[in-house]
């Protein structure tokens, strides 16, 4: 049947009618020292956000082209890595959304016969995604899949609500929108890419997107047909990883294609518009491909609601300077 409705671009959406997780997980605690290694300081100031680029999605309110100011701050050089969120398991005891809700949405393609006869639907719209009973961070894939080869890839099936919840344990915070944007142009300015307009430079591939026909065949001429480790192909020039392709990251503004519209002049460190149904994704994913959703290009946004999870979709780290 299908479950869930799908997002605007290639995640898909916890439906309404399941409202908050069943039970509670343990409150947050901090680490005893924050730290903020693996993190890169930006120095902020003023820099071009958006585009006005038609091959885009315009209606995902990706321009105008406009003027932002930001503080200094940190950011995580990568996603957050199954790695480290086993260690914030351990030490706290949390639970993620999908662990309590009992299901997640995963890709068709990754699941064995065992964890298809454990599928609870389908994404609306996405038939791709299947509502997987027992999938979660460290079961990606439900019953019968680990993460036990994947340490080092980023961590997936984390609301935003447990990104939020890791970050607080962290002594850290949310990129905003605003900061990813800013981080993953790399210093360059108005280009396409973290490395420039050409997808594929001299015939090498730069980021880990879906290669072939979406959504029946993936070659994988990248290297992947899932997610990749968090140091996968060259940072960026400030020496942040993967912000194109891999997964999606969470950013801490709720999302309007309209608001950031509104006034003229430089806008001053923006958070985004008050409270709305979904939350702010960057970046794009393994998923991705020009022919449904190239929204791998460092302006293209998306959402999804705060308690959605899903096997494309992580987060990265920030913390004030």
């Amino acid at each position: 049947m299908a479950y869930g409705k799908v997002s605007p671009c290639c995640s898909a959406s916890r439906p309404q009618h399941e409202g908050r997780a069943q039970g509670r997980s343990k409150p947050n605690v901090r680490l005893s020292k924050v730290s903020k290694d693996g993190m890169i300081g930006l120095p902020g100031g003023v820099f071009l956000m958006g585009t006005d680029d038609q091959k885009g999605f315009p209606q995902d309110g990706e321009g105008p082209v406009r003027k932002v100011r930001l503080e200094p701050f940190y950011v995580g050089c990568c996603a957050v890595s199954n790695a480290e969120f086993f260690e914030f398991v351990e030490k706290t005891g949390y639970k993620t959304e999908a662990e309590r809700f009992g299901w997640s949405f995963a890709f068709y393609q990754f699941l064995s016969k065992r964890e298809e006869a454990s599928v609870k639907g389908v994404a609306q719209g996405a038939p791709w995604w299947r509502a997987v009973e027992s999938a979660c961070w460290k079961r990606p894939e439900g019953l019968g899949s680990s993460v036990k080869e994947r340490w080092d890839h980023p961590v997936v099936h984390v609301s935003w609500n447990d990104a939020v919840a890791y970050c607080e344990w962290a002594g850290k915070r949310l990129l905003t929108e605003a900061e990813w944007e800013y981080a993953s142009r790399g210093g360059l300015k108005q280009r396409r890419y973290p490395w420039g307009n050409t997808l594929t430079p001299n015939r090498r591939h730069h980021c880990n997107i879906w290669q072939g026909e979406f959504p029946t065949k993936n070659t994988a001429d990248d290297g992947y047909r899932g997610t990749a480790p968090t140091k996968s192909f060259p940072p960026n020039g400030y020496g942040l990883y993967n912000v194109s392709g891999n997964v999606w990251e969470w950013c801490s503004d709720w999302f309007s294609a309209t608001f950031h519209k509104q006034g003229k002049g430089v806008q001053d460190n923006p958070k985004g518009p008050p409270a709305r149904a979904a939350k702010v994704i960057r970046g794009g994913s393994y998923l991705c491909h020009k022919s449904y959703c190239n929204r791998y290009r460092v302006a293209a946004r998306s959402s999804n609601t705060p308690n959605s999870s899903t096997g494309n979709t992580g987060f990265r780290c920030a913390a004030d300077a």
